[in-house]
């Protein structure tokens, strides 16, 4: 049996809490806390969740007005024991340079790019959480054959849990959080600005 290096431990009898991941310097990169745990992001970047993320993050940038705020990657702090990170966040909210997370009434959508590590959790943990905390907009995107589907949530405040939208392939047309239209089978291309 292997020995773990010290940062491993937690650092109080209770175990981890959310502000503890700015500390973690030695954690690998995509280091999320789910109910108190760590959950580190070990495999391989695969090149499609690479280039539907890029192809996201692109599309909403352009399409976002002025105030809100694509962000990549970066963790929302739902409560002390959960700090999961999506792939993507729009956002209301003051840019910091030093910022590390976002609160969830900054948070206006979140975007799961499905991978097979990931799946379980973009599926029904990350769902439940992100609906709990408030979030009002929830997408999960996942590769379908040769194309992309979209699997759109809105939040329903009596209940504090997401309802079915609609599930969309070929093109998604939304009027919130702010008017988008994506075309979903270009997604995988790679993007360049127009000079």
């Amino acid at each position: 049996m292997s020995v773990l290096p010290d940062w491993m431990y937690p650092p109080r009898e209770e175990g981890w809490f959310a502000e503890d991941l700015d500390s973690l310097t030695e954690a690998p990169r995509h280091t999320e806390l789910i109910d108190g745990a760590l959950i580190f992001m070990m495999s391989p970047q695969r090149a499609w969740h690479s280039r539907v993320v890029s192809g996201l993050t692109f599309e909403l940038q352009l399409q976002a007005p002025d105030g809100i705020d694509v962000e990549r990657e970066m963790t929302i702090r739902l409560d002390p024991r959960n700090r999961p990170e999506p792939d993507l966040l729009v956002v209301d909210a003051e840019y910091r340079r030093s910022r590390t997370w976002f609160a969830p009434d900054e948070v206006l959508l979140v975007v799961e790019v499905v991978s097979p590590e990931s799946e379980h959790r973009d599926r029904t943990v990350k769902h439940r959480k992100y609906a709990e905390a408030g979030i009002p907009h929830y997408w999960r995107i996942e590769e379908e054959g040769d194309g992309v589907v979209a699997h759109v949530y809105e939040l329903d405040l009596a209940t504090a849990t997401y309802f079915t939208v609609g599930i969309f392939r070929g093109k998604l047309e939304r009027p919130v959080p702010f008017p988008v239209t994506l075309d979903l089978d270009t997604l995988e291309r790679s993007r360049r600005r127009p000079d």
